[in-house]
């Protein structure tokens, strides 16, 4: 049976690709089940609140890329209940609101959607500002984009709550969170995740062999992290593989990958940008890789034994661990680290194969189309829901 054509309003925010690529990924699943429908992403801060975004967000990636340790420790003071939790919070997020309550109301109140989608904790905490006030009234929903819950994310007024694994759903409850509310969907990733890759004419079409151990090398949209140095140890392996490398936008990275390639014993390719991820992570034996939830939650679809090259503090930290906990990935602190352990892998093809099995059990290539069909039954159920304030 069709599912009701609905309109859907998923807000994202511009902090790093993960979150824009859950509410891609969200949009891709309901539009599949729902045609017709209209669903459309709202870069937050960037429509309510330019000043909000460069201040806010652009304070939070300077802190990442100058002061890590002192965001980790904020990080883990706010899971303790101290610095942005409790009264701060509160103060945090009526900061927020004012600033970007206001068009985002007069934006919802024009569009009057069926449900809110909230791919990042700031637009969740802004909607349940103003669903608190009684001044909305749709459903709201939000889903977390790491393989953790942090208190950050936890908001009584949310209606619907989609999580990464079964075990961060009773986390998710033990927060007050009502069980009937939170999903172990998985997070969303697109739906094309969930179809079949013909391994062979992908290696055949990088001019590489289907009978050696394939190793993804990737660090993000922008080629972050130590991928050059990574690639040079791994390359001199003296165990026989070969070498994907997903450099992103950096092009000197590329170039420097490039450069290095044809003097190591083990094969290397090096590609920029690419939009065929889900098939390389597919025809792969392993992935090398940061910690972002995205990035490891495709990985996982893709039944990838990771390993996590220095995760940063904060959620990477967190993945990490989860995922190490489940015996899906390896945390390296380094790129000798990386050598050795992975080495050390290579050389006991058991080892592989049952961190390849942890993965592909923690996998939920259909998360988003999981998350899409709850979103339905959910309104199917309620009937529509309405703005305060009469606009019906």
């Amino acid at each position: 049976m069709t599912a009701a054509r609905r309109n859907i309003l998923i807000l994202s925010v511009s902090a790093g690709a993960g979150h824009k690529r859950a509410a891609e990924a969200l949009k891709s699943a309901l539009l599949t089940i729902s045609p017709g429908s209209e669903v459309t992403i709202l870069d937050t801060f960037r429509h309510t609140s330019p000043f909000m975004e460069k201040i806010i967000l652009g304070a939070y990636m300077e802190m990442l890329k100058r002061a890590p340790q002192l965001y980790g420790f904020l990080y883990r003071q706010s899971e303790k209940g101290r610095t942005l939790s409790g009264f701060a919070k509160e103060e945090f997020n009526r900061l927020l609101s004012r600033f970007s309550a206001a068009r985002l109301l007069e934006y919802i109140r024009q569009e009057r959607p069926d449900a809110v989608i909230c791919t990042h904790p700031f637009p969740l905490g802004v909607i349940s500002t103003v669903k608190k006030s009684g001044e909305l009234r749709c459903l709201s929903v939000g889903a977390i984009t790491d393989l953790t819950i942090h208190p950050y994310w936890v908001f009584p007024e949310t209606d619907l709550y989609f999580v990464g694994a079964e075990k961060l759903a009773g986390d998710l409850t033990g927060f007050g969170i009502s069980p009937e509310r939170v999903h172990a969907t998985g997070i969303p990733i697109d739906p094309s995740f969930a179809s079949p890759v013909d391994r062979s004419s992908v290696l055949e079409g990088l001019g590489l062999p289907g009978n050696l151990p394939t190793l993804l090398v990737m660090g993000g949209g922008l080629g972050m992290g130590p991928l050059a140095e990574s690639v040079s140890a791994l390359g001199n392996l003296k165990n026989s593989c070969q070498i994907i490398v997903v450099a992103g936008k950096n092009i000197q990275l590329r170039e420097k990958v490039e450069s290095i390639a044809p003097g190591l014993p083990n094969s290397v390719r090096a590609l920029g940008f690419v939009n065929n991820v889900r098939q390389l992570m597919a025809s792969s034996d392993l992935m090398v890789s940061k910690a972002g939830g995205l990035s490891c939650s495709e990985a996982l679809a893709c039944g990838l034994p990771l390993f996590l090259v220095d995760p940063l503090p904060g959620q990477e930290e967190r993945n990490s661990s989860f995922l190490t906990a489940e015996g899906a990935a390896i945390s390296v602190a380094g790129v000798e680290d990386l050598a050795e352990k992975l080495s050390a892998c290579l050389a006991q093809p058991h080892r592989l194969k049952r961190m390849a099995a942890e993965s592909a059990r923690l996998g939920r290539p259909r998360s988003a189309v999981l998350a899409a069909e709850l979103i339905n039954s959910r309104l199917e159920f309620s009937g529509r829901d309405y703005l305060a304030g009469g606009a019906q």
